[in-house]
């Protein structure tokens, strides 16, 4: 049992703690993963945290040997070697054994307790090959590293010490396509804790520096949305507006209602029709609702199938009166289970007007067709021999038409921003970028377009969707809290309208 005299050093170290660092950071003083990951703005103060936590442990655990690295060698000394010594002085100063002075020395750093702290380039081969026994990695600029660079560090990760072993990384988050993102915050990666910051969490960042981070706002959106707020970049012209659609990421980020699953169905005797479906609530489930359906109201579905497999296959469902996004599929699923789920989405939502696109593969519309799905979008084609028209079922993307969707979207998305509730469509937005040769937009290399095609479908086919509420005459609708919102923003004459097209509310 612990004296009072260690509580009392203990209580007056954290209260030490406490009024140096940022509060944001102090949980992750106690982490014990392997990888902690510090992604954040500029002048979030992770790299000053970073700096703080390795003193404090190689001053605690006699015998680290802890190593600090960057790409290149030479940017060492004037960023983590002058960080680390600064903190070192500043709190550590009695435990300190030896510090090398000088601008041409070597860089390390000595402790009574006999810890050390190593500084190495990935540049300089022969440095690293001489450093063995590392306890403790810390990455500064990780962004700047390949994953093969990572890969060997994490592999001389690895020897035998009486403390755990960890590998903090610092970054600013340059680019959405960076193997940083694939790696911890695509997929969830239980050996590590992924932490999140920008200036505002900092409180001993200066009123000017501020300021300064301020400013991209209206000077340059790249460097707002990575500098400002920590939030993946884009190195692309983007097509839709980059700004809007950062802070409209932002905020969806932040909203809590959602619910994900998936349909769960059985298949009739023929393999064909399903006889039964139903909604199970899965956390990691490919369907996510944003909005449940409205008895009596029209919705479309648009969908994108994965190609040659390397994409999603997408369906991006749309409140056909409103135009807001209330749901999203989105997954690597064979043809006939993305079929069947398209099946039960579209028949969750009133038989909302199914449109697929159909460039790849056929399959899913025709089996679509087969099952007797009610409300398929219907197409026009040429017939390649007699010239006349007939209908087909799906859309087809080609030279003429994805121009065109493209352009409704981005004017649509332009005025209602705010009708997008996804995180994986809005990041999709910042890296569809424009091609030099034609201005078109595609996918920044390494990126998916999957949701926004989809997107741009839906808004395409709504026109052979009804925009009437389906109702018994004189019966009260339950409005939804987004058209109430909308309702009360609204002038006396488009309020009469909207009771005409969404029914007397309860």
């Amino acid at each position: 049992m612990a004296t009072l005299e260690q509580k009392l050093d203990v209580a007056l170290w954290w209260k030490q703690m406490r009024e140096t660092n940022n509060a944001h950071f102090l949980p992750l003083l106690f982490d014990k993963h392997r990888f902690l990951v510090l992604k954040g703005g500029g002048g979030s103060g992770k790299s000053i945290f970073a700096g703080r936590k390795i003193l404090e442990r190689v001053t605690n655990e006699p015998g680290h040997r802890y190593l600090v690295v960057r790409k290149v060698a030479k940017t060492l000394r004037e960023s983590c070697f002058e960080q680390l010594k600064k903190q070192a002085y500043e709190y550590y100063a009695d435990q300190i054994a030896f510090i090398p002075k000088g601008k041409g020395s070597d860089m390390y750093i000595r402790f009574k307790n006999g810890s050390e702290i190593l500084f190495a380039g990935l540049d300089d081969v022969e440095k690293l090959k001489s450093i063995f026994d590392i306890t403790g990695i810390w990455i500064e600029e990780a962004s700047e590293l390949e994953e093969g660079d990572f890969n060997q560090l994490d592999i001389r990760l690895r020897t035998e010490f009486p403390f755990y072993l960890q590998m903090i990384l610092t970054f600013n988050p340059i680019s959405i396509t960076h193997w940083l993102k694939k790696r911890f915050f695509d997929t969830k990666d239980p050996r590590a804790t992924v932490h999140e910051s920008t200036y505002k969490d900092n409180r001993f960042l200066t009123p000017e520096a501020r300021i300064t981070l301020e400013a991209f706002r209206e000077t340059d959106e790249y460097y707002y949305m990575v500098y400002c707020l920590g939030q993946w970049g884009v190195t692309g012209k983007t097509v839709f507006n980059g700004k809007a659609v950062a802070e409209r990421l932002t905020y969806v980020e932040k909203q809590g209602w959602r619910k994900r699953g998936y349909f769960a169905y059985t298949l009739s005797p023929d393999d064909i029709h399903i006889s039964e479906w139903h909604w199970e609530d899965d956390e990691n489930g490919p369907v996510i609702l944003y909005a449940e359906p409205t008895e009596g109201r029209p919705y479309v579905v648009g969908g994108d199938t994965a190609g040659d497999g390397s994409n999603y296959f997408v369906g991006q469902v749309l409140d056909n009166i409103t135009g807001r996004q209330v749901c999203v599929l989105r997954h690597r699923y064979d043809e006939d289970t993305y079929a069947r789920q398209m099946y039960c989405l579209g028949r969750y939502y009133n038989d909302a007007l199914l449109g697929i696109e159909t460039n790849f593969s056929t399959y899913p519309v025709k089996l679509l067709a087969l099952m007797g799905y009610p409300k398929l979008y219907v197409r026009e084609v040429e017939d390649d021999y007699t010239g006349r028209i007939k209908q087909a079922y799906g859309f087809q993307t080609n030279r003429t038409t994805r121009p065109v969707i493209l352009s409704e979207l981005i004017r649509i998305l332009r005025e209602s921003m705010a009708s997008i509730n996804d995180r994986d469509t809005l990041l999709e937005m910042l890296t569809f970028v424009r091609r030099e040769k034609d201005l078109q937009g595609e996918a920044e290399s390494g990126a998916h377009d999957d949701c926004v095609l989809a997107l741009a479908i839906a808004h395409y086919i709504r026109p052979q969707q009804t925009m009437e509420i389906t109702r018994p005459r004189g019966e009260r609708v339950r409005w939804s809290q987004d058209l109430w919102d909308d309702y009360n923003k609204a002038t006396p004459a488009e309020r009469e309208a909207m009771i005409r097209l969404w029914g007397r509310p309860e």
